[in-house]
């Protein structure tokens, strides 16, 4: 099995890629999301600039922040939505540095690329939140078609997109494992 798993490219990185996002999933499950307030304040601040960019266009906004469960934001006139700890897209900034990590490559590119992917992703989920908003306003009855299928298709295609970045322009596929440091 020892064999295989140096051998095989994919199957390291299924075990390295799983194994990686199992550990931070259930640190994130468990210790961050059970016992601190970093969920509530990054939602705090997906709301706060959501509500910067469209205030930038001169539509009015209002929000609802709370520790605990009530994080609203909407435009003025309409009920707003709820974002929730599912919708931070801290699970799937895991995701992408996960990927990133186990698939071969220079270590020195990962630290900027992990970050500099991560902040695309939030701005991404940002960018989503505003069309929530608006959805929400002017096309209630599409609400949860797009939050469920459409954002949902969106954030992982350009999570996949962002990955296929890395494998193609920065991975350096030709290094051996010796050379990934």
């Amino acid at each position: 099995m020892k064999a295989i798993i140096k051998q095989n490219a994919f199957v390291r990185f299924i075990i390295v890629a799983g194994f990686l996002y199992l550990i931070l999933f259930l640190v994130y499950q468990f210790v961050v999301k059970k016992y601190t307030f970093y969920d509530q304040k990054f939602i705090g601040s997906i709301i706060n600039s959501a509500e910067f960019i469209v205030n930038l266009f001169g539509v009015k906004t209002f929000k609802q922040l709370q520790k605990i469960d009530l994080q609203v934001i909407g435009l003025d006139g309409g009920t707003g939505v709820w974002i929730g700890s599912n919708c931070n897209a801290i699970t799937l900034f895991t995701l992408f540095a996960v990927f990133v990590i186990a698939y071969p490559g220079h270590q020195k590119s990962k630290w900027w690329f992990i970050p500099l992917g991560i902040l695309a992703i939030h701005f991404l989920n940002i960018l989503r939140v505003i069309a929530l908003m608006f959805i929400n306003m002017y096309a209630n009855e599409y609400l949860d078609f797009n939050h469920t299928y459409t954002f949902t298709f969106i954030v992982y295609a350009f999570i996949f997109w962002l990955w296929m970045i890395w494998i193609n322009k920065f991975s350096n596929k030709n290094s051996s494992p010796a050379h990934e440091n």
